[in-house]
């Protein structure tokens, strides 16, 4: 199982959308608080579907208290448009978590230098970024295919 972390999402339809694709790849999703919408936003609810009743999923009131659950932080990988690598050159595992910042910002400096494998989605010049469920249905999609061929 793949884990999921959203930090401090901000958009709850994305998050929905996310859930839901959670749902579908049989994926756990890790979410950090602040958000930026009530978790029961009909936003949230209304992009999830009636899938959101099958998601494992798990809050945290910080990064911290995330941070903490954290049983092997060398298989975290973090999503920045800044990144030099990949994350179609890296491979992935069984139980690997892939983490996504806010959808106005990314992650912050200080989540960033608290783990070193940082991951880039290769993209046109012409934008800054794909919208978050975008670049989690990318990776999730390739960590899958990775994983399915080890077995």
């Amino acid at each position: 199982m793949l884990n999921i972390v959203l930090v401090e999402p901000e958009i709850p339809n994305n998050t929905g959308n996310i859930g839901r694709l959670c749902v579908g790849t049989e994926s756990k999703l890790h979410l950090v608080h602040p958000f930026g919408f009530v978790i029961n936003d009909k936003n949230l609810k209304r992009s999830g579907l009636d899938y959101w009743v099958h998601l494992d999923v798990s809050e945290y009131a910080n990064v911290e208290e995330w941070i903490n659950s954290i049983p092997d932080p060398s298989r975290v990988f973090l999503m920045s448009s800044h990144a030099e690598k990949s994350y179609l050159e890296n491979e992935f595992q069984d139980g690997d978590w892939l983490v996504f910042g806010k959808e106005s910002v990314g992650l912050s400096k200080d989540v960033l230098d608290h783990f070193g494998n940082h991951l880039t989605i290769p993209m046109s010049k012409l934008i800054r970024s794909f919208n978050i469920a975008n670049s989690v249905a990318f990776v999730i999609g390739e960590a899958k295919r990775q994983i399915g061929l080890k077995v």
